[in-house]
């Protein structure tokens, strides 16, 4: 499919390759392996610690003083009729997953960009950042279909995600898709089968169809990964705009906010306030740090302070090839 050239395109609306390109030039600066992210970048009570690498089995050797037992090699000790023990390696490349909710809700603002921008530029710039530090980037889009991105060395993970991301985050292409009723839900489980062990994986979504079912997905998928939610919201989602009639579409359908009266702007506020509760229940239920990036927030400012490396401070794991 032919893609616009980047001239063509509305930057509120729709990225373009060459802008998610151009992210590697901010990711010395996004450090992925720091152990205790500022606090106040998050929402909620976690203090989140990365698992980082994990260890690969090598081989088995006879037992020698010293050795843990907690790695003892049952198995070839019965075969063997002799203690052995196994031998780990720190894994070179982890896996780090971009779980993209791109829901029609994602295709919206009031202010800014459009949801689903922001979305994109984040898991760009975390994925250069990832690849910068030896990672193996994949992810999985959703919006009606799946789209899973197994992961890949460096470089040539994250040019197939940024590829995926800006024709997945093309808005005419993204709304035409017919919705589905559980699709967070429906994500989570067919992520949970496909991701390794030990991974890390940023779940980015504005969680409007996060409930207690896909919840408990998400703490069964808790249980043997890291995972950063980052939620996405539209200044319109705190406070309603002044007074009066506002038009609002979703696509096809047109309709009337009317935000003129006392009692309709309570009741908005109690909605917006319930879902919020909501949202910090199921994260801390499943001890999710959650990060927050408003449609009007500079990314790369935003990120280079959740996850800043101090001036001065190398690269841990090398750069991309």
């Amino acid at each position: 499919m032919d893609r616009p050239s980047a001239a063509l395109i509305n930057p509120a609306t729709r990225v373009s390759l060459h802008e998610l390109l151009e992210m590697q030039n901010h990711a010395a600066r996004v450090d992925l392996t720091r152990q205790q992210p500022a606090r106040a970048q998050l929402a909620g009570n976690h203090q989140s610690r990365f698992r980082g690498r994990g260890m690969d089995y090598q081989e088995s050797r006879a037992y020698q003083p010293g050795d843990d037992i907690r790695n003892m090699d049952w198995r070839v000790t019965a075969r063997a009729g002799r203690p052995h023990t196994k031998l780990f390696q720190e894994e070179r490349e982890r896996p780090v997953i971009f779980l993209l909710d791109l829901s029609p809700s994602l295709f919206f603002a009031t202010q800014g960009v459009l949801k689903s921008v922001i979305a994109a530029r984040t898991a760009a710039l975390l994925a250069w950042a990832a690849a910068a530090q030896g990672d193996r980037i994949g992810g999985l889009l959703f919006n009606g279909g799946h789209h899973e991105l197994r992961p890949r060395s460096r470089h040539r993970g994250v040019l197939q995600l940024v590829h995926a991301i800006v024709e997945q985050t093309d808005p005419v292409r993204a709304l035409a898709a017919p919705p589905v009723a559980n699709g967070l839900g429906e994500a989570l489980i067919r992520l949970r089968r496909i991701v390794r062990p030990g991974s890390l994986v940023f779940f980015l979504s504005d969680f409007h169809a996060l409930d207690e079912a896909s919840g408990n997905d998400l703490l069964r998928l808790r249980r043997h990964n890291d995972v950063v939610g980052i939620q996405i919201t539209d200044p319109i989602e705190r406070s309603l705009p002044p007074p009066g009639r506002y038009s609002v579409t979703d696509g096809q359908r047109l309709g009337v906010l009317d935000t003129g009266s006392r009692e309709g702007r309570r009741d908005y506020q109690a909605f917006f306030e319930e879902r919020r509760q909501r949202l910090q229940q199921i994260m801390r239920r499943t001890n999710t740090p959650l990060m927050q990036l408003a449609t009007t927030d500079d990314v790369v400012a935003a990120l280079q302070a959740r996850f800043g490396r101090r001036r001065g401070q190398p690269v841990a794991r090398g750069h991309a090839e």
